[in-house]
């Protein structure tokens, strides 16, 4: 395989930790080590008896146990976690496609979530989200899109970065138009625990037997540094996927898998202070927009941290972000990383006062830069 350039990390990597004001990532504010154990009720002591061997290909008992409860009702033969979602993504495209399979995915989407399965040599069609929609995903044209090639439909919901999301309803038409041409649906709920406005979260999709969901907790739980995720799937499914780990990454420390574990056991705790938390920044975002009408626009997120805001014309919104990054020290996501540089990634999961200077330092470039920034 010849993979692509990672756009977004390739930005992240050049901004992230030289910023101060991260309005541009995807998740949550992160919780430290003396946090989880204030809210979760488990201390140092805890991790005296844990011997640093070896952990098992599909995910420890307990974690896995974790998992299953948290998400699919204790099923845990239909649980392997993984290092975060970008593995499970790597393995699902591995172990399900083969060069020259139709893949279909959304459009924009995160960009390993089709790039993998490019690098294979798989022909991918686009099902596109339109700004002129609201982002809204058409599910005619999803039915014109599908065909007897279709070997796999992948699709982010809420989605990144828009934040879009779908209804329950709309999630089984999905899973009935892809069940008729027998494809694989692969689903990232990475953002599935975070809905907005009251909207209940979306269910795991495991009723279809050809569904092979991921998730991760570098979203909503705030802990992108643990590196554990999931994949969701039949177990003759995670049975092809093992046969890729023994060459890959074997399985995850048991280190961080007791740290995962006891998140996942009080899963809910930690979920609704994020959660609380984003409502509170959406609303902080919402009135700085209404405050800029006609200067910056969005549609406002059903789920996850971020939107996919768009700027008035002329503005060249890499260089923006360049130069907000540079000057300013505030980390704003040009939509190029999405392939549309009309547009930029604005995350809004992270403390409410950074937000805000992030927001402040923002309105100031475009005050004075006008619509032609260069």
């Amino acid at each position: 395989m010849k993979l692509a350039p990672a756009l977004l990390e390739e930005w992240m990597r050049t901004y992230y930790f030289a910023a101060d004001f991260d309005i541009g990532s995807s998740g949550v504010e992160n919780f430290s080590i003396a946090q989880l154990r204030e809210l979760l009720g488990f201390s140092l002591q805890d991790l005296d008896s844990l011997v640093l061997m070896d952990s098992e290909t599909l995910g420890g008992a307990g974690v896995r146990q974790a998992v299953a409860d948290h998400l699919v009702g204790g099923r845990t033969d239909h649980v392997m976690v993984t290092h975060g979602s970008t593995e499970a993504n790597f393995l699902i495209m591995q172990g399900l496609l083969e060069p020259g399979d139709e893949v279909l995915v959304l459009d924009p989407i995160y960009q390993q979530l089709s790039g993998v399965a490019a690098a294979m040599g798989c022909t991918l069609r686009s099902w596109p989200l339109r700004w002129e929609n609201r982002w809204r995903p058409d599910f005619a044209e999803l039915e014109e899109l599908l065909g007897e090639r279709t070997r796999m439909v992948v699709v982010n919901f809420p989605h990144n970065p828009t934040g879009v999301s779908i209804t329950q309803d709309e999630q089984r038409r999905l899973i009935a138009a892809v069940d008729r041409v027998g494809a694989y649906l692969v689903w990232d709920g990475a953002f599935a625990r975070l809905p907005l406005d009251g909207r209940a979260p979306l269910p795991e999709p495991l009723d279809y037997p050809r569904a092979v969901s991921m998730g991760t907790m570098s979203k909503a739980y705030g802990l992108p540094g643990l590196r554990v995720g999931w994949c969701l799937a039949a177990p003759a499914v995670l049975e092809r996927f093992i046969r890729i780990r023994d060459y890959l990454t074997l399985h995850l420390s048991p280190l961080v898998e007791i740290v995962a574990q006891k998140a996942l056991e009080k899963a809910d705790v930690l979920l609704r202070l994020r959660l609380e938390q984003a409502g509170r920044n959406l609303d902080l975002v919402a009135r700085w927009i209404d405050e800029r009408a006609g200067r910056v626009e969005w549609v406002r997120p059903w789920g996850g941290v971020s939107a996919f805001v768009r700027f008035e014309p002329g503005v060249e919104v890499e260089e923006l972000c360049h130069r907000l990054a540079r000057e300013e020290r505030v980390l704003l996501v040009p939509g190029n990383c999405f392939g549309h540089p009309d547009h930029a990634r604005l995350g809004f999961g992270g403390p409410s006062s950074v937000l805000q200077e992030g927001l402040d330092r923002l309105a100031r470039r475009l005050d004075t830069a006008g619509p032609k920034e260069s």
